[in-house]
């Protein structure tokens, strides 16, 4: 269906910021400085619904090479809901992507709709709240990710995630006042995790690590950079239950549930080193 005065068309960079506007709106707390990371990613990847001269929805389709892609970002602003504007955007975010395996984290209340879209359901996230703790202190094997190779950072992440995605990583870790963090073992990389200021506290995310002891070690450290009682953010995937233990065992509470969909199948990662998922908008 064609909506009259209706357009689409690939967002501009400084729209991406007004996208991220309205996920906060939405309740989903981004990060204050994801948007460069997220363009930078995919400058193609994102694209806005212009009605009567104004954007009103959008979409991110941000593809990582020819064979994945995630799709986020997916939203019509209230006023313009039920009008068929949302169909149209989407459509053009899955016909960038077409051909890949295409994933998105939705919420639990849009499950059936998606499943409708060609997605199907594969497990859940689990978004838990705890607190700050205002006290810097880690363990001697913890070391700040700027004294890692990158190449060895960037093999660690390949592992954890569908495919490469080289350029996401490098601009993540390299946000303003981003905390990112590894844990060596004999200059070995056992897992690294990353602390972002968000529109409300911090959330961490990603957070993979060889086994729990690690993760631990990592999330600690990373708590102790957020201001003692600021709400910090972890998003577990709920086939790792050594995840949801951390989560409980730090007294965080679940606050939201997310479901991992994909269109061509599970990619089959590693989900007992996932502790903290990078971000639901871009996998």
């Amino acid at each position: 269906m064609s909506i009259e005065g209706y357009a689409i068309r690939k967002a501009a960079r400084h729209e991406v910021d007004l996208i991220i506007s309205w996920a906060n709106s939405e309740g989903w707390n981004p990060g204050i400085h994801d948007a460069e990371t997220f363009y930078t990613t995919d400058s193609n990847g994102f694209f806005v619904g212009i009605f009567e001269g104004k954007p009103v929805a959008s979409i991110s389709a941000v593809a990582y090479g020819d064979s994945f892609g995630f799709l986020g970002f997916y939203i019509v602003k209230p006023q313009f809901r039920g009008l068929g504007l949302g169909t149209e955007i989407w459509n053009a975010g899955m016909e960038y992507l077409k051909g890949r395996n295409i994933g998105l984290d939705g919420v639990l209340e849009q499950q059936k709709l998606y499943e409708r879209k060609g997605f199907r359901p594969y497990y859940k996230s689990v978004r838990h709240q705890g607190v700050g703790i205002g006290q810097e202190s880690r363990a001697e094997d913890i070391k700040n990710l700027s004294q890692v190779p990158m190449e060895d950072l960037l093999a660690y992440d390949d592992q954890c995630f569908p495919v490469a995605r080289h350029v996401f990583t490098k601009s993540w870790i390299g946000q303003p006042g981003v905390i990112a963090i590894g844990s060596l073992n004999e200059g070995e990389l056992e897992g690294y995790g990353v602390l972002r200021k968000c529109s409300q506290g911090y959330k961490i995310g990603p957070l993979f690590a060889n086994d729990e002891t690690v993760a631990d070690a990592l999330f600690c450290a990373l708590c102790g950079h957020a201001p003692r009682g600021a709400p910090v953010f972890l998003d577990t995937p709920e086939p790792n239950s050594a995840a949801l233990d951390l989560a409980k065992r730090h007294h965080m509470h679940p606050v939201f549930e997310t479901v991992r969909m994909y269109t061509k199948g599970d990619p089959g990662l590693p989900m007992d080193r996932i502790f903290g998922v990078t971000s639901f908008e871009l996998g």
